[in-house]
């Protein structure tokens, strides 16, 4: 026990260090803080001079709370649960491994690290997308889990700062799922991890920005803002109870597993989802709200 409160410790101070450290001096490309604030200006911009839905207001319904959770999802959370959270998790997931004689690294398949850089780049990407894609899935059809998603989908005016308006179980729950496939594939480096995450951050940005685009053939392998707006929609088709479009960054899971749907221009559609108009409007009633939930 003493090991994993030192494990908590140390968790804690190495990220408000490293924290501290993308805050004020570090300028290098892969400085997460900076990152996200030069995506978000970007696709704002881009929203300004291309808006899909022009009577939408620039500083929509819930912009600044969505740019509140931005941030705290982005940086706080880390620093208040999900660092301590995974780190804590690992540990205890190896100590009762060994219980067992089984080390974590024994689970590894695939060393990446000895593919060509691209391939192993373009392996890791598609090995955590296609399992954030099934986690996904989960989150809408475990009503348990539904409950946390639920602050997503109450989205009722969709903009760029949207796509991390969330619960902070959510990646808990991601988490939990990408644990064990990246053991398989291992070797994948801290620099793997930021430019991956910095490609899907941009893609999720523009998911959720008020812009019609589709990307024209690449919307079969892309997910992008008009497939997107349909899986944000009220009104479920019957088909597809519990959800669609439920792509990450790539829609090719969708087309594959026949989860996909765009029946037509969906610019103007409702958002939401059934009662809606009963969920908190504010940050703290949204955070209470799956464990209110009877």
């Amino acid at each position: 026990m003493g090991n994993l409160i030192e494990i908590i410790q140390n968790s804690y101070s190495g990220y408000w260090n490293y924290l501290k450290n993308q805050i004020l001096l570090n300028s290098n490309w892969d400085n997460f803080f900076y990152g996200l604030i030069l995506i978000s200006v970007v696709v704002f911009i881009l929203e300004l001079v291309f808006p899909w839905r022009k009577n939408q207001p620039v500083f929509r319904k819930d912009f600044w709370l969505d740019t509140f959770y931005m941030f705290f999802n982005f940086f706080l959370l880390n620093l208040i649960i999900l660092i301590a959270l995974s780190n804590a998790t690992a540990t205890l997931f190896d100590t009762f491994l060994n219980q067992f004689g089984i080390e974590l690294k024994s689970f590894q398949i695939i060393d990446i690290s000895k593919f060509p850089k691209l391939l192993s780049l373009l392996a890791f990407f598609i090995v955590s997308d296609f399992v954030q894609w099934l986690t996904h899935n989960v989150l809408h059809r475990v009503p348990f889990l539904w409950n946390f998603h639920k602050v997503h989908h109450s989205v009722k005016q969709m903009g760029f700062a949207a796509h991390l308006r969330y619960h902070w179980m959510e990646p808990i729950v991601y988490k939990s799922f990408l644990y064990i496939p990246l053991a398989i594939i291992g070797g994948f480096t801290a620099k793997d991890v930021a430019i991956v995450h910095f490609f899907a951050i941009t893609i999720g940005h523009l998911n959720h920005a008020n812009l019609g685009w589709d990307y024209g053939v690449f919307k079969y392998v892309f997910n992008n803002p008009k497939m997107h707006i349909w899986h944000h929609a009220k009104e479920l088709p019957k088909h597809l109870p519990k959800g669609m479009n439920f792509g990450i960054t790539l829609s090719l899971w969708d087309y594959i597993f026949k989860t996909n749907y765009v029946p037509y221009n969906g610019k103007d559609i409702e958002l939401g989802f059934p009662k809606d108009d009963q969920f908190p409007q504010d940050f703290i009633g949204q955070e209470l709200y799956p464990f209110n939930k009877k």
